[in-house]
């Protein structure tokens, strides 16, 4: 089902649709995570993506908690974006043997994937708020703020060493 297809007629049909969306693509990174951890060198990295894995699993589960809160099924619809971008950080990744530069790839694979959940979380919350439904915005705003929080180490280990690394 495309964006702008017939079913998808109302606002609650286009936030269940995104609600669908965001969830496949987070189910998707539960499966990618592990394996972007396996290939960082970086400790910190390495132990970022872990850490970010376990987060991921909790969003898979407010998103659920949101569908039922909204009566609506809980499903996932294939969502392009995220497969491309998995897609392609696994073709950078394949291409990369130096390893530092391996990981100035990985952070920004990841940072890619975070700006794409921070862009649909963001606009759930307001779909949210506009159909009344404060209680879904509010649990939708602590997984906004995880991935913004996220977004912001991953830049900080990029600036502070694993750039640098991979320059030198």
């Amino acid at each position: 089902m495309g964006l702008f297809t017939r079913d998808i007629k109302t606002m609650n049909d286009l936030f269940v649709h995104q609600l669908q969306d965001i969830y496949y693509a987070e189910k998707q990174l539960v499966k990618a995570l592990p394996k972007m951890a396996k290939k960082a060198a970086d400790q910190q990295l390495k132990q970022g993506f872990l850490t970010h894995l376990d987060e991921t699993k909790t969003h898979v589960e407010r998103l659920e908690q949101v569908f039922q809160m909204h009566g609506a099924q809980v499903k996932a619809v294939d969502c392009p974006a995220i497969d491309g971008i998995i897609q392609e950080a696994d073709e950078v990744a394949g291409e990369v043997a130096d390893k530092s530069v391996l990981d100035a790839a990985l952070i920004n694979a990841a940072q890619a994937a975070e700006h794409y959940e921070i862009t649909r979380y963001g606009s759930l919350i307001a779909w949210a708020k506009q159909l009344g439904r404060n209680d879904c915005a509010s649990v939708l705003q602590k997984t906004l703020e995880e991935e913004k929080a996220t977004d912001q180490k991953l830049t900080q280990m990029a600036e502070s060493k694993v750039n640098l690394r991979a320059a030198s």
